[in-house]
């Protein structure tokens, strides 16, 4: 049976020439495309397999787009398909439910692998970020958790950004959320944590552990592949 795909990116050079590659490819099938988080609430259904997810989209995140559609249809697998190799993205899209994490250069036969590997519920993450993910996700798990209970996942990341000395912009643009939600979070973190200010937050996360980039690559078990770089191509 055939792997119905759904492409939403809002570049439509990208988007077309993505439609194209994958009409050439026996057994996938693209049945939906969108250029806009509106757009892939509307056209994509519980008949899609595979989502090719962009983050950036024209009215909002590909991040929280990916969020809603699986509140939707639990059986989709959302692949991202992005410019960025940036750890905390990676674990953003993750956290919402991406089964994938592909960056824009792979191969045709890379991102055929990417898609069958997604359709067969399988985690697959580039070789560029992966080791960079995979350790920055250790230490918000381990390094917070037992510190601050209290905290959401979502909040112990931005505690753990606000403990590098990101301001909120950065940690909008970093996380694909708007600078209310990002505020809302900080504010949610003080409160909780009893700091009167963002400067004494910063103190405990660091004590803490957060606030450190991991020098050392972490390894993990279950059915994670990555893509080599031999599939990736250009910047």
């Amino acid at each position: 049976m055939s792997i119905r795909v759904a492409v939403v990116d809002d570049h439509p050079v990208f988007r077309l020439g993505m439609v194209a590659l994958l009409g050439t490819l026996d057994g996938i099938d693209v049945v939906a495309e969108a250029s806009s988080v509106s757009q892939a609430l509307d056209v994509v259904t519980a008949d899609v397999d595979v989502v090719l997810m962009d983050i950036e989209l024209g009215d909002g995140s590909g991040i929280e787009a990916t969020g809603s559609l699986l509140a939707r249809y639990p059986g989709i697998r959302v692949l991202m398909v992005t410019m960025h190799e940036d750890a905390d993205l990676l674990v953003a899209a993750m956290r919402a439910g991406a089964r994938g994490y592909l960056v824009k250069g792979a191969d045709p036969a890379g991102v055929e692998r990417a898609i069958r590997a997604v359709a067969d519920g399988e985690l697959i993450v580039g070789a560029a970020v992966a080791e960079k993910a995979l350790g920055a996700m250790t230490a918000v798990r381990t390094g917070a958790h037992a510190a601050f209970p209290e905290l959401t996942d979502r909040e112990r990341e931005v505690l753990d950004l606000v403990a590098r000395g990101y301001d909120n912009a950065t940690i909008s643009r970093r996380l694909v959320l708007s600078q209310k939600t990002v505020r809302n979070h900080v504010s949610n973190v003080l409160s909780k944590l009893g700091a009167a200010n963002r400067a004494t937050a910063i103190v405990r996360a660091r004590e803490a552990g957060l606030g450190v980039r991991p020098t050392s690559a972490t390894r993990t078990s279950g059915p994670v592949r990555s893509v080599t770089d031999s599939d990736r191509f250009g910047p």
